[in-house]
Order: C-alpha cells, then sequence, then structure tokens
C-alpha cells in the first residue's frame, strides 16, 4: 500500500495513535499493516492539514440562486432549455454541471401527478363529506361497493413530459399536469368491495343515461349477489352526468339501493382508482395490438385482483379521508 487513500479509518487511526506515543514509522507501519510510505504521507498529510484537491467551482451561489429560481418557476422544462437560460442569464457552465447542481439541489425529474382542480367550493364540500365520514369504521367501509370507469390505452409507452421538482412536491399544483387522451383505447366500467371485484364492463358508447342504467342491470345487480349476497350494502359512484341523472335516481329507488354521497372530482377518495392503477402497472409490459386484444389482456390481469388486495384498499379509507381533513378539502396523494 502506498497510497494514504487505500488505507481504513482503522489504520488511520492506528497510526494517529502511535505517532503520538512517539512511535517511528517502522515501528507504525509494522502495527498498522501497510508500508512505511504511506505512514509518512498520512503524518505528513495531518501536519500540513490538507484537504482534498479538487477542481474550482465555476459557479458563485448567487449563479445557483439564478439557477434554482429557473427550476423552481417552470419546472416542466428540460435540461436543456434551463442550462439555455441559465447561461442567458451570463453564467458560463456546461450541460453536465447544470444537471449536477439541479440534483445537488434536491430536483429530481419526475413523471408528473395528475389532478383536478379544485375550486372553493368544492374543496369546502369536500371537507365537510370527510368530517361527516371520518368516524366511520371498517364494517361500515365494507358495506360500500365502490365503482368508476377508466381508460385504458393500446399504447401505454408515452407517459408525457416529465417535471423537476423536489421531494415532497408531488402534489404541489405547479409540479402537476394535465392528461391528454388521444390514444386509441376501451372504456371499462367495474365496481369493488372489500371482498373482491365484479365483472367487468367494456363501454361500446358514450355514457348515457339509459346505457348506465343498462350497466347497473347487467353488471352491477350480478357483481353485488357475488360479492354481498343477500347482505345489505350500499353502492358508490362519482358525480358524472349519467351517475345524477334523475332517471338513474329514479332506477336506484325502484331498486331499493342506497347511494353513498360524493363529493365532486374525489378520485383520490375512491380506492377503486388505485386498483385501476394496480391494473394498468401489470399492463405496462403488453402490447395489444388491437381493441379486442387489449379487452383479453385487461380481463386476465382483473381476474388476478385477490380480495386481499381489496381488502386493504377499503381499510385505506379512514386514512384518505384523514388526509382530506389536513388538507382542508384540496387534493391528497391516494
Amino acid at each position: 500500500m502506498g497510497k494514504t487513500s487505500d488505507l481504513t479509518a482503522v489504520q488511520k487511526t492506528i497510526i494517529d495513535t502511535l505517532h503520538k506515543e512517539g512511535k517511528t514509522q517502522k515501528v507504525i507501519a509494522k502495527e498498522a499493516g501497510c508500508s512505511q510510505s504511506s505512514v509518512s504521507k498520512h503524518i505528513n498529510r495531518q501536519a500540513k492539514g490538507r484537504i482534498k484537491c479538487g477542481r474550482k467551482k465555476c459557479t458563485s451561489s448567487r449563479d445557483n440562486r439564478t439557477l434554482q429560481r429557473i427550476v423552481t418557476t417552470n419546472p416542466f422544462k428540460n435540461v436543456g432549455e434551463i442550462h439555455k437560460e441559465w447561461t442567458a442569464a451570463g453564467v458560463s457552465a456546461s450541460r453536465t454541471t447544470t444537471r449536477r447542481l439541479m440534483k445537488d439541489m434536491g430536483f429530481r425529474c419526475r413523471i408528473p401527478c395528475v389532478k383536478p382542480l379544485l375550486n372553493k367550493k368544492q374543496r369546502k364540500k369536500r371537507l365537510a363529506w370527510a368530517k361527516d365520514k371520518k368516524d366511520w369504521t371498517d364494517a361500515e367501509w365494507s358495506k360500500v361497493m365502490f365503482s368508476d370507469e377508466s381508460k385504458f390505452c393500446i399504447s401505454f409507452g408515452n407517459q408525457g413530459p416529465r417535471v423537476w421538482r423536489k421531494s415532497g412536491e408531488a402534489q404541489n399544483p405547479r409540479c402537476m399536469r394535465s392528461s391528454v387522451k388521444f390514444p386509441p383505447s376501451v372504456m371499462v366500467w367495474g365496481a369493488m368491495s372489500s371482498a373482491g371485484v365484479g365483472p367487468l364492463c367494456f363501454l361500446r358508447s358514450r355514457v348515457n343515461a339509459a346505457v348506465y342504467q343498462e350497466v347497473l342491470e347487467h353488471f352491477m345487480l350480478p357483481a353485488a349477489d357475488q360479492l354481498y349476497g343477500d347482505a345489505d350494502f350500499t353502492f358508490q359512484q362519482d358525480l358524472a352526468p349519467a351517475h345524477s341523472a334523475k332517471t338513474t335516481s329514479t332506477w336506484f329507488k325502484d331498486h331499493g339501493i342506497p347511494v353513498l354521497d360524493w363529493p365532486a372530482n374525489s378520485p383520490d377518495l375512491n380506492p377503486i382508482e388505485n386498483l385501476w392503477g394496480i391494473v394498468k402497472r401489470r399492463m405496462q409490459y403488453a402490447r395489444p395490438n388491437n381493441a379486442e386484444e387489449l379487452k383479453t389482456t385487461i380481463r386476465a390481469t382483473w381476474a388476478l385482483i385477490t380480495p386481499e388486495q381489496c381488502h386493504r384498499l377499503i381499510e385505506s379509507m379512514p386514512r384518505r379521508i384523514t388526509a382530506v381533513i389536513e388538507a382542508k378539502g384540496a387534493p391528497t396523494k391516494y
């Protein structure tokens, strides 16, 4: 060993201790298990107070603050655009330096969360709803059948532009984007409870009140028989126009099915949204060539969902409600 960088922390401690005791370098080298030259270099380095060499920084603290301001102002820019704007401000730095400094500042390139924008009235209603349901038990939530529609695209690879943000900023509005849904796709209706999932319904046309009532008749009722048998249950749905239509409300009354009151624009409160996410993640490497192959893949993946997974998602309802209350009605991480 001829380099001080090769010495372990234990060897350096032994060298420092024996040197203070006045031992010769030969004795120290034997005790530390290293070469005499390594001992000499370590002692000389300590005596001179030398620090590690390194390239001089090419940017000042002011330059770094300018970079942080650029990233914070428009976090959806890529590194090239950020570097161009930074150097236009009079900073002389490479693109690699720009990326490294951004990471040193805590910025990471991430896929932005997509959340609905809520106005004050909607946040107020969400908060009131959460406070009303905060004392519900797991047994009460297990009686709720959650439902929703979801769109599945043939192309899963394009996840859109990324965003530069720091840890904990995933829900910051400036780090979120709205979704664009143009790829070929199919719309699916599904339902779940703490006992598992019901049958899927692939929607062929735009969902109006009449189409939705057919879905309820031919898919929701069989799902209720499968998941609850003769036991009572409460049905959950969002406030889509077809769901809140007068004829749909009449259908529920005629069939004696209670509907859970639900705040607008609240997918973060619906555990089936997480279930759709599980299905889509499992399908991320699937490459269906057409809509029929896509449907087959969705059915096969949906069939793998276990009652245990559903039960865990239903158990998260108290935490979701607590998160909404703490956020004062704003969108949450769920």
